[in-house]
């Protein structure tokens, strides 16, 4: 019996570091392509559509002027651009930093949010900018985001010259990157599993998730659909999934780049990760019983992904470490130890070779001191996502029990950030 549930284990591990694999493959594939049509989609640029730009702002004093800047130099036609900061419920100066742009720049302007959508989180505060604003394209960056100056241009552009997308998501880069060990760590993730991930799945599937930042939608859609869902703690995966329902896909476009503040210490990063992970099994739970009658069959895919992740895989994770820890004080039959040692090594040198390709689409990531880091991280950094996932399923099985409301979650800032992104 043991046995069986460890070669069970081994399958499910197994499954998802090949699919990984063949992401990976699809994503560099895509990083060689995609530029090329941008020399013709640029001749369909000559009347731009208006566009409304949202930046949700909660107590973000540290780094909304460094927001704010890249915003004012942003590539865009200015008679057809507004940014709209919305301030929820800030105690600090975000709304008086915010209201000094809004003097200089007629484009830049400030709201604040009112009963009963105050403080109530991210995707309230998204759909107050949705009432009080006109653009037919809705961009949204976080109040932490320096977009590079031509990152709005080139999400319109995705846009503009693909009529069957109802959305246009670029890359983030990690701004923090050197600051600390974790900040190295999260640098590395964001590149293999959120960049080249994005872009595997695009290539070989033509599917694409909405991120939390940095992505363009069309106003009817986001109308048809009735904003954002206020009970999401991942309200960009929630989206994207009554995105395709209604038909349409998804552009993934790396071309738009932001950067982005993330965690440097381990108590953030567990606050912001749970809020991710309960978000995205939210999202599981939520359209798993509607998952035959979905309209679009391609995003059954992604649904199933999703549940691979963050159910199966998981469990596939916790199992065999269990089965091998009790193993190592109990006689539980266990006899699968060689295949087991020689299986975790080849897991290893997959994941080392899949990072390591990866980081080398980015050049100034491509070093010896990244290559101790993944090593390490593969040790510390990855095994703490397992503990993390079966913490945020608990909890998020009590908040479907408990009914609790959704409030801000809003991940700690650390410093000023530099102008890196908007130069």
């Amino acid at each position: 019996m043991a046995n069986t549930l460890f070669f069970i284990s081994l399958f499910l591990i197994w499954i998802m570091l090949l699919y990984h694999m063949f992401l990976m493959e699809g994503g560099y594939l895509h990083f060689r392509t995609f530029e090329k049509p941008i020399d013709d989609w640029a001749k369909k640029m000559d009347k731009v559509p208006s566009v409304s730009v949202f930046i949700p702002a909660h107590n973000e004093a540290l780094v909304i002027e460094q927001t704010l800047r890249a915003m004012s130099r942003l590539y865009y036609p200015k008679d057809q651009l507004e940014v709209i900061v919305i301030n929820d419920n800030s105690s600090d100066e975000t709304g008086a930093i915010a209201a000094r742009y809004a003097e200089k720049f007629p484009f830049i302007r400030v709201i604040e949010t009112v009963e009963p959508n105050k403080g109530k989180g991210k995707s309230s505060a998204l759909n107050s900018a949705l009432a009080d604003s006109t653009g037919d394209i809705v961009v949204v960056y976080d109040a932490d985001n320096t977009p590079e100056r031509m990152a709005v241009w080139y999400l319109v552009m995705g846009l503009m010259n693909d009529p069957k997308a109802a959305a246009t998501v670029g890359k983030f880069r990690v701004i923090n990157a050197a600051e600390t060990w974790l900040t190295r760590f999260i640098n590395i993730e964001t590149i293999c599993f959120q960049w080249m991930a994005q872009g595997g799945r695009w290539k070989w599937f033509k599917v694409a998730t909405i991120p939390g930042t940095n992505f363009a939608i069309r106003r009817t859609v986001l109308e048809q659909l009735g904003g954002w869902d206020v009970k999401a703690l991942a309200e960009d995966t929630e989206l994207t999934i009554r995105v395709y329902n209604l038909g349409y896909h998804i552009r993934f476009f790396p071309k738009a780049i932001t950067w982005e503040q993330e965690p440097e210490t381990l108590k953030v990063w567990w606050k912001q990760r749970t809020r991710w992970a309960r978000g995205n099994q939210y999202v599981v739970l939520k359209f798993l019983s509607q998952f035959f009658t979905l309209k679009r069959k391609s995003i059954m895919f992604d649904l199933f992904y999703f549940f691979f992740t963050y159910f199966l895989f998981f469990f596939g994770v916790i199992l065999s470490n269990a089965l091998f820890i009790i193993n190592l004080f109990y006689d539980i039959g266990l006899t699968v130890g060689d295949i087991a040692l020689v299986l975790w090594v080849l897991a290893f040198l997959l994941f080392l070779g899949e990072v390591m390709i990866t980081l080398s689409i980015e050049k100034t990531e491509m070093n010896r001191k990244n290559f101790f880091y993944v090593i390490l991280m593969y040790f510390t950094y990855s095994q703490m996502w397992i503990v993390l996932v079966v913490w945020s399923l608990l909890l998020e099985i009590k908040r479907m029990f408990t009914g609790q409301e959704v409030q801000w979650y809003k991940t700690e800032r650390f410093s000023k950030q530099s102008d890196k992104g908007a130069e």
